[in-house]
């Protein structure tokens, strides 16, 4: 059972101070600590269970620079057997879309029975990566999987819907799933893992080598061009009412007149 898992190298930014840069279009990465992404993390560690419960091989690929190295060594640290890095500074400003192109050209004459990716990505959250790959390689797949059941040349799934329902369907391999948090609970890397990942070779493929020219892949080539990020303001801050109950009740009641609600 051969398995490619498409992986992101993201910033954490859940506790970090988020500044736009001066293009107006990106974030401040200076000082930001980059990680895999978290729907990618269970992504991967599904694949290589998979791989060890039915044997085969598990292949991590992600779009991005050097830096990125450093997320596909995690993969191989936790188990997959070989890792492709795309690289090209072209590449910068790729919508989903475009990078589903980057992929599908990279990975379209490789060997797979399944291909994993996460839900969504952390820092864009378009979420769309995996359904449009799936489309221009011309095979199934689903989204917001919690769990695989593989079969005889099918899988069965449970898809995560609305209002904490679960809907489980049978698709036919080779397929495409996008998973979601909770699948299963990722392992540790190990001093080992991570010596042997050290050694292994990291395949790198530029624009040229998977067919693709600068007018496909980045603004030029993407379906949606982010014209300005911005930070929301704050509005409106929470008030804190103090005193014994006798005055919170006085001080609500005036508020609420305030407002006109009575």
């Amino acid at each position: 059972m051969d398995v490619i898992v498409c992986v992101k190298h993201v910033p954490e930014t859940a506790e970090a101070e988020i500044k736009i840069d001066s293009s107006g279009k990106s974030i401040e990465k200076a000082g930001l600590v980059f990680d895999i992404n978290e729907w990618d993390d269970y992504a991967l560690e599904e694949a290589v269970r998979i791989k060890e419960k039915f044997g085969g091989t598990v292949t991590a690929i992600t779009v991005g620079s050097e830096e990125a190295e450093s997320t596909l060594r995690k993969c191989l640290a936790r188990g997959a057997d070989q890792a492709i890095r795309v690289d090209g500074k072209a590449f910068e400003g790729s919508d989903g879309y475009a990078t589903a192109k980057i992929l599908h050209r990279a990975i379209k004459d490789m060997h797979f029975d399944i291909i994993l990716t996460g839900m969504q990505a952390g820092d864009d959250g378009y979420a769309v990566v995996g359904p449009v790959l799936a489309e221009m390689l011309g095979i199934p797949h689903a989204t917001m999987i919690k769990k695989i059941e593989l079969g005889e040349g099918v899988a069965k799934v449970n898809r995560e819907l609305e209002g904490g329902l679960e809907e489980k369907v049978e698709v036919k391999l080779p397929a495409l799933f996008t998973v979601q948090t909770g699948i299963n609970e990722p392992r540790y890397v190990s001093i080992m893992g991570i010596r042997k990942a050290m050694k292994k070779e990291i395949k790198v493929l530029g624009l040229a080598d998977i067919g693709l020219t600068e007018n496909d892949v980045g603004e030029a080539g993407s379906w949606i061009k982010i014209e300005k990020l911005f930070i929301p303001p704050v509005e409106k801050q929470a008030e804190f009412i103090k005193g014994s109950p006798e005055e919170v009740a006085a001080k609500i009641a005036e508020i609420i007149k305030a407002k006109g609600l009575v």
